[in-house]
């Protein structure tokens, strides 16, 4: 019995002390609850404001590199402008860096490379200067208890001249300089954008070095920089125009939008012609690589696009061609600018008359003080002169095309115009009246008749000639003689593919100014570009079509060897307006610029050009000029060959020729065209 009570004691006992364990148990684990609940609460409540900082502190952003800008090549295939590849050293800033940061890797990076000096501003040392602490704040000291509270920007810029006024950095060694200079473009760049800290002249040691201080070096990386070459001569450079350096950077007047379009400050870009007007072609797309960054730090990179090079342009030009007419130019102001010490310039442009592309542009101007000739091909567009008789054929056609004549009645006595008040006006074969002759219009072109164009002029405007009346025209002459003269091109924009170019100049349109459109009739009030002349003489060459002048002939891409890839684009003729006449007027005008060259009249204008091969049509012009009170005269000439079935058309002005000259300037340059076109670019077909 006494065993049995203690057996069933003894199980008493446990049975107490198993609830109590699990009571314990359970306590602990109610605890250990209870504290992950206070602690979710504490993250989700206290701690809420910091994990969502941290959450929005991830995030990804782009980073973007230049590419090879797209080549430029003439109609022939031949490189005009291709990229030279250069090792770079680039900096890409991070999202956040500290000035002393930048300033400390300045430092470092000039001691495994040198850095040209040339560009250093006072300013750039000066800044350099501020990045450091101590400086910083001992200069904003002095500037703060000489000037009182300021801005922070007007703080920064008084500091800045605080440095220069006492110069501080007088002492600065050569590396110091360099650290600076290399400080200034790490500073001027934005966030994530990459600038060139050095864009050529890197070497084996210093891209080495670089390349071993990597880690030191945050945001440093060797690169390649591209530059412009031109591997055929630079003969061509006035009509491709520039572009700018990693030196110039954008230009400032674009800084703003090209900015926007995602451009580096240092980033080269077309600044003039074509260069500039095809910049978008060019250009290229630059590789974008997406870094993803948490707490301002980049923790991946990811080239998620490997970037474009620029495509490439091939032009209507022909660059030995080019070359030729640049050279006949030149030598043509040269040899004749002893007796004519008012030549300005020569300009030339040759053109096709069925397509409007340009095979040359040419032109020199002279500096009249110093008599020094350099090559200005741009002139042909963006310069106007009073051309004289070259315009002639338009004046005929208004004529035609206003019914004043007709193809078959159109005959005038050439006499001196002699109206009451007014000078008399008349043709340059008969000055007193001694040669008077009956003139039809194709005879009027071929002698170059002023007084059957001013006869001409007064008849669209109703009046009759009378010797010795008073002119009695309206305004109206003008705009309406100007009206058929723009329908060739003349006075208005050609619409040609290269910025800058002029409209030319019209005089005053008024009645006290009534007598200027007798002047206008035969090209003595007007100013016209030569590249006007040239669209003029294509629209007669081709029968009325006025096409738009164009350099560009196709855009093209690149093969992975770096050769002329597939057509991206290619010119098609342009048409601007058409000049609707009847194929019997257009007979007279052509007839009349045949017989200029080829006619039997011994006053026929055209001599030198009558045994050019294939035959050609012309029309000449002589302008009368004057600097200041010395008569000059502009000399002019268009013309189209074969005549049957034209294939170009040249168009020539020598403005500033002296008075009464017997150079044959205008007829001899055509010629000496004539024979490196055919020899040249029609022999390369």
């Amino acid at each position: 019995m006494k065993f049995l009570r203690r057996s069933q004691e003894k199980k008493k006992r446990i049975k107490s002390r198993i609830p109590f364990r699990l009571n314990f148990l359970f306590f602990i684990v109610f605890l250990l609850f209870a504290a992950l609940i206070l602690q979710l609460a504490h993250l989700q409540i206290a701690e809420k404001n910091k994990f969502d900082a941290e959450i929005n502190s991830t995030d990804t952003k782009t980073e973007t590199k230049n590419v090879q800008r797209g080549m430029i090549y003439d109609s022939t295939g031949k490189v005009l402008v291709a990229n030279n590849a250069s090792r770079a050293i680039t900096y890409t800033k991070p999202l956040s860096v500290t000035t002393t940061k930048m300033y400390q890797i300045a430092n470092r990076l000039v001691n495994v490379a040198d850095f040209n000096t040339a560009s250093l501003t006072a300013s750039n040392k000066a800044d350099y200067y501020l990045a450091v602490p101590a400086h910083l704040k001992q200069v904003e000291r002095a500037v703060k208890k000489q000037s009182g509270k300021l801005s922070n920007s007007e703080l920064y810029r008084q500091e800045v001249a605080y440095v220069k006024k006492h110069k501080l950095t007088q002492g600065y060694t050569s590396k110091q300089k360099q650290a600076a200079l290399v400080y200034s473009k790490m500073n001027g760049a934005y966030a994530l954008s990459t600038v060139y800290l050095k864009y050529s002249g890197v070497s084996d040691q210093e891209m080495a070095r670089v390349g071993e201080n990597l880690t030191e070096l945050p945001g440093v990386k060797i690169g390649t920089s591209w530059s412009r070459s031109y591997p055929n001569g630079k003969s061509v450079k006035s009509v491709i125009g520039t572009v700018t350096s990693h030196k110039q950077g954008l230009p400032s007047d674009q800084i703003n939008s090209l900015l926007a379009e995602g451009y580096s400050r240092d980033d080269s870009v077309g600044s003039s012609y074509i260069e500039s007007r095809y910049e978008n072609v060019l250009k290229g797309t630059k590789s974008i690589i997406t870094l993803e960054t948490q707490n301002n730090k980049i923790t991946k990179e990811v080239k998620t696009y490997g970037g474009k090079r620029g495509d490439n342009l091939v032009l209507t030009i022909n660059a030995n061609f080019q070359q030729q007419v640049q050279k006949i130019i030149k030598a043509a102001v040269k040899n004749n600018a002893g007796s004519n010490p008012y030549l300005v310039g020569g300009y030339a442009v040759v053109m096709n008359p069925n397509t409007g592309g340009i095979y040359a542009l040419a032109g020199v101007s002279r500096n009249l003080e110093t008599g020094k000739i350099s090559e200005n091909a741009l002139g042909a567009i963006n310069q106007s002169f009073v051309m004289g008789s070259v315009v002639k054929g338009a004046t005929v056609m208004g004529g035609l095309l206003s019914g004043a004549i007709t193809p078959d009645n159109n005959t005038m006595t050439d006499m001196p115009i002699k109206l009451k008040g007014t000078a008399t006006k008349a043709s340059w074969f008969n000055k007193t009246g001694a040669e008077d002759m009956s003139l039809t219009a194709e005879d009027a072109l071929m002698v170059s008749s002023n007084s059957y164009m001013m006869q001409l002029a007064m008849r669209e405007g109703g009046f009759q000639y009378r010797e010795n009346a008073g002119l009695n025209l309206p305004t109206s002459i003008f705009s309406k003689l100007r009206g058929y003269f723009k329908q060739f091109g003349l006075g208005v924009k050609t619409g040609i593919d290269i910025p800058g170019e002029a409209s030319g100049f019209e005089g005053p349109a008024n009645q006290k100014n009534i007598g200027k459109a007798l002047d206008l009739s035969f090209g003595n009030y007007d100013s016209y570009t030569t590249l006007q002349l040239a669209q003029y003489i294509s629209t007669i060459a081709n029968g009325g079509y006025r096409l738009q002048p164009h350099i560009l002939q196709a855009i093209r891409s690149s093969n992975s060897n770096g050769t002329l890839g597939r057509t991206v684009y290619e010119f098609e003729p342009n048409v601007l307006n058409v000049v609707e006449a009847t194929s019997a007027q257009w007979n007279v005008v052509k007839t009349g610029f045949w017989d200029v060259v080829h006619g039997t009249s011994s006053m026929r204008t055209g001599t030198v050009l009558t045994d050019v091969k294939p035959a050609v049509a012309a029309k000449t012009g002589t302008a009368e000029t004057f600097h200041g009170s010395t008569e000059t005269e502009t000399d002019s000439v268009v013309t189209y060959a074969p005549y049957k079935n034209p294939k170009v058309v040249i168009a020539v002005a020598f403005p500033g020729m002296a008075s009464g000259n017997s150079t044959h300037i205008s007829t001899e340059t055509p010629k000496s065209i004539y024979s490196a076109f055919w020899g040249t670019v029609e022999n390369n077909k």
